[in-house]
């Protein structure tokens, strides 16, 4: 499609609504009817050149300075100025601010405040729809500040490696809040980054509507001819702050009235009143048409309801609720003697059976079967476009799974090591953790967590992560102890609608053996186990520390210990852990994670608050070192808490 007389004035509404947008949301600021306000005046040629080039099917992933993409998307001004005012009636129900929102019925994907991990979701976005064969793209948007964040460059290269049909759009207005690009990086353009990822570039004026709306479209359709991805700098100019509170003092004198000359709006203008495709009172007839559907859509929100804050519904809508699917029945048929890391390996074998959108990546996970060899034999049965190979790229994949998810398909990441996780926490903690209860959006996504300690591998390989997580509204966290247990929670965990930290404990993979049924079954979340009933004392615990309490059984058989195994972390099951201390008396919480701000010191407070009167001694909680876990075996068998086991149960028994 090319501008003309026909489609003039459709053409000059998209680019002239989202200014009217903008005029307006600046006086509603200053009128404290909203609270913050980042503008893109002056940038509308980049949003909306670009989204009129996507197909309405197509995703694209939103930035700050995207207003333009949202009415282009025909999103509905009401309910757009009701996010705006945090009402009710907002995408977000007032729970995040401006354009933090999403929209699947519109295909946006909004932002969050980090910027960078916009681009591995994009990613994942890409592969679905490359992975169905059908030909559309996606398009993301990064300004050039963002663009020196790590997230941009995992993102690129995985894009790259993974050939995916992706539109990275840099909207260089050349300034990062108050930073100027020269001292961000030091090339003059970012068609430059383009070949050191092996991808083609592109640079356009970003003020000039036809220009970019020309390339766009060119490129959108090569894209999908061809899945690849293409880096375009859009040159633009940020006219106003960072948002409205941080003004504009720090620019150059005479800088800003320079770049009103180059306004996106007045030069289509000009360049429709040249070819004579429409006259000056056309254009001011549909100008202030504009002004009054915001102006009319801006009241009718100011009279939706501010939310009232309502403790149950706020924590309900934290967690997307599961709908029953596969195996749910008891297991019946015949069982088989399995290590942990075979129980492991069956669970995702029959999870990929019953799921064939589900998505396996990590690190050498697929020809080589993983460093625990996990996923061994599975390329060859299920192929590489399932059972995926990944860059070292731990943020991008964990992004990446989010797209995915969103796009339909249960997705897998496994981090060689939970150590690693690190490199991925803004797109756990931050993305998939607070998207259900942001805007609704469930995610069915595994993250597999090979952890812990006993096999002297250091600082780096060795450490207790669970807790990281455990905190984080949003995520579930799983952590068996046994191989039956393991491979139940895992074929459960890829039956549930949230993300799942699955963690599994490296010691425990060749050294744990257990009666697995053969068939596909699943295990509840957030329903402990008593792995032993008592009467003289309670003992919780999950992971390896359950294998320390067996071993202490054993020296003790005399001893009547009601023995609780957590198996999920979140949802925890307290009420099974209350029922024993009320019957014992008496507590002992064993973790191989040290203290502060443990899983077990969270829990041992939780029952001295809600099971006092029952208590006959005070709880005890036996953790590792608050140090980092050392290399040496002997400093690391000093380090763990298996030795003072003992002494801590004697001591709450004899209280």
């Amino acid at each position: 499609m090319e501008f003309s007389a026909k489609n003039a004035s459709a053409a000059y509404t998209s680019l002239f609504l989202p200014r009217a947008v903008e005029d307006r949301m600046l006086i509603a600021l200053r009128q404290g009817r909203i609270s913050k306000w980042f503008s893109s005046y002056g940038q509308e040629a980049v949003s909306v050149g670009t989204a009129l080039a996507m197909e309405d099917d197509e995703w694209i992933c939103t930035m700050h300075r995207n207003l333009g993409v949202f009415t282009t998307r025909d999103i509905p001004l009401r309910k757009l100025f009701a996010q705006f005012q945090g009402k009710m009636t907002g995408f977000t129900k007032g729970r995040d601010r401006s354009f933090h929102f999403g929209s699947a019925e519109h295909k946006i994907f909004g932002m969050i405040s980090h910027l960078g991990p916009q681009l591995g979701v994009a990613d994942g976005l890409a592969l679905a729809r490359k992975l169905r064969g059908e030909k559309k793209c996606v398009l993301v948007f990064s300004g050039d500040g963002g663009a020196s964040e790590g997230d941009f460059h995992e993102a690129l290269n995985v894009a790259a490696v993974w050939s995916l049909p992706v539109l990275i759009v840099i909207e260089n207005n050349q300034w990062g809040l108050s930073t100027p690009s020269k001292e961000q990086f030091v090339f003059d353009s970012f068609t430059v980054k383009g070949p050191a990822y092996g991808m083609e570039a592109h640079s356009v004026d970003g003020n000039d509507f036809e220009a970019v709306y020309s390339l766009s479209k060119k490129l959108t359709e090569s894209i999908r001819e061809n899945p690849r991805p293409i880096l375009l700098e859009c040159v633009t100019f940020r006219m106003r702050g960072h948002e409205e509170a941080s003004g504009t003092k720090y620019y150059p004198e005479g800088l800003i009235d320079s770049w009103k000359d180059k306004d996106p709006i007045d030069r289509f203008k000009s360049h429709i009143l040249m070819n004579q495709w429409m006259n000056e009172t056309d254009l001011k007839l549909l100008e202030d048409n504009c002004h009054k559907l915001v102006l009319d859509s801006l009241n009718e929100a100011l009279e939706e309801p501010n939310p009232v804050f309502n403790a149950e519904l706020e924590l309900k809508d934290v967690y997307a609720e599961q709908v029953a699917s596969g195996p749910t029945a008891e297991p019946t048929g015949p069982v088989h003697t399995r290590r942990m890391i075979d129980a492991i390996r069956e669970g995702l074998e029959a999870a990929m059976d019953l799921n064939p959108n589900l998505i396996l990546m990590g690190q050498d996970i697929a020809d080589y079967g993983g460093v625990f060899k996990a996923t061994e034999g599975f390329v060859e049965r299920f192929g590489k476009d399932r059972v995926r190979n990944t860059p070292l790229c731990e943020s991008a994949i964990v992004g990446a799974g989010v797209g995915l998810a969103v796009e339909g398909h249960a997705v897998m990441v496994e981090m060689q090591f939970s150590d690693f996780v690190t490199e991925a926490m803004t797109q756990i903690c931050n993305q998939a953790a607070k998207l259900h209860y942001r805007w609704g959006q469930s995610l069915n996504m595994v993250i597999r967590m090979p952890t812990g300690a006993g096999v002297a591998a250091g600082p780096f390989h060795s450490q207790s992560t669970e807790a990281w997580f455990t905190r984080v509204p949003g995520l579930k966290v799983v952590y068996p102890s046994n191989a039956y247990d393991a491979k139940g929670l895992l074929i459960q965990a890829f039956q549930d609608p949230n993300p799942v930290l699955f963690f599994e404990h490296k010691a425990l993979y060749r050294s744990q053996e257990s009666q697995v049924p053969q068939e596909a079954y699943v295990l509840p979340f957030g329903k402990a186990r008593v792995r032993t009933e008592g009467k003289d004392v309670t003992l919780v615990s999950y992971g390896l520390g359950m294998r320390w309490i067996e071993e202490w059984q054993k020296k003790h058989p005399s001893l009547s210990a009601e023995v609780i195994d957590m198996c999920t972390l979140v949802p925890m099951d307290f009420e099974t852990v209350q029922n024993s201390v009320r019957k014992t008396g008496r507590c002992v919480i064993i973790q191989e994670d040290s203290f502060r701000g443990s899983f077990a010191a969270d829990m041992s407070h939780q029952i001295q608050a809600k099971c006092f009167t029952n208590l006959d001694a005070p709880v005890e909680v036996v953790t590792s070192l608050d140090i980092p876990i050392p290399f040496s075996a002997n400093l690391e068998q000093g380090f763990l808490a298996n030795s003072r086991i003992e002494d801590a149960i004697f001591k709450v028994l004899n209280f």
